[in-house]
């Protein structure tokens, strides 16, 4: 297994499965009073942000405790990467203090850099361009929902970010159908795409990008949605607002899609934008299942990654 979660282009299927797997019995237990096995025992993390959270930071935080390990939380201005002092420097530095960094950064150049200097895993809790974690905590609310991912159909409609990259990812590398639906111009990168692929034959997956909502609910186990406007985007939100507002998720659009169907969305939402608040609330939604489930996929890293 690597070394570090960056992108889950470097995991296997099986060691995806594996992870899922972890997750939920690390979750079972919890249900059961019981407590996680504490692998982080005398150990410390520090969480580097560059990006304000509530989901990410007290998930990290709760987990690593769980595990018997010290959290520490590096606000954005403490560090500055790149001003301050080099990632070099910062990854060199920590490798002797610390067993792991948790990095919520913009760019994700700066997360391959500390992870090529630093002897510790880098943990992606979100950049520009991938959000591991947070696809994962949706494939382990597919499995409890579904009791399988392999053959389900997942469909995203809105910008093809950062998040809608990582989906593509897990689903092509665990057999899941993965459609996107977009305005023109918004798709995810080509060089995702590509990866994503060859990833697709292995495993079965159909990958489809399309440009009409309507059509790409229609088969649909599982619509996703996020903010049209992601941080750092802010200037962009008022020409974003035009172009996506078709793409909006609500009672018409999911009454489209089979009556199993369910929703969800990463989290925070701009509610009644994206998705209305019929849909963000209503029966349909795992949201906050996903939500929960950020906690579990991430101690499962923690525990796969970090030395004993």
């Amino acid at each position: 297994m690597t070394k570090d979660l960056l992108t889950l282009n470097e995991f296997s299927g099986a060691e995806l499965n594996n992870l899922l797997f972890l997750s939920g019995n690390m979750k079972k237990e919890l249900k059961k009073g019981k407590r996680n096995h504490p692998v982080l025992a005398n150990k410390t993390v520090v969480l580097i942000f560059e990006k304000p959270s509530l989901r990410t930071r007290v998930t990290f935080e709760t987990g690593i405790n769980q595990l018997g390990g010290s959290p520490i939380y590096l606000a954005p201005d403490t560090i500055q990467i790149g001003k301050r002092e080099s990632a070099y420097d910062v990854a060199k530095n920590l490798e002797r203090w610390v067993s792991a960094i948790v990095a919520r950064t913009f760019s994700h150049k700066l997360q391959e850099e500390l992870a090529a200097h630093a002897s510790i895993p880098v943990i992606n809790a979100l950049s520009d361009d991938h959000h591991p974690c947070q696809a994962l905590a949706l494939g382990l609310t597919l499995k409890e929902q579904f009791g399988k991912l392999k053959g389900l159909e997942l469909t995203f409609i809105g910008d093809g970010n950062n998040v809608a990259a990582s989906l593509l990812l897990l689903c092509a590398k665990l057999g899941t159908h993965f459609t996107l639906a977009c305005p023109k111009g918004y798709e995810i990168g080509k060089n995702i795409l590509s990866l994503a692929s060859k990833e697709a034959v292995k495993s079965g997956s159909k990958i489809r990008v399309l440009h009409d909502p309507k059509e790409a609910v229609k088969r649909a186990d599982l619509i996703y949605t996020d903010v049209w406007a992601s941080m750092g985007q802010e200037r962009e939100t008022l020409e974003r607002k035009k172009r996506f507002s078709p793409f909006q998720v609500n009672e018409k659009l999911m009454a489209l899609a089979p009556k199993h169907a369910r929703f969800s969305h990463c989290l925070p939402a701009h509610r009644g934008e994206e998705a209305t608040n019929e849909v963000l609330d209503g029966a349909a939604s795992v949201m906050f299942d996903e939500a929960e489930n950020r906690l579990h996929v991430q101690k499962a890293v923690l525990s796969l990654l970090v030395k004993k």
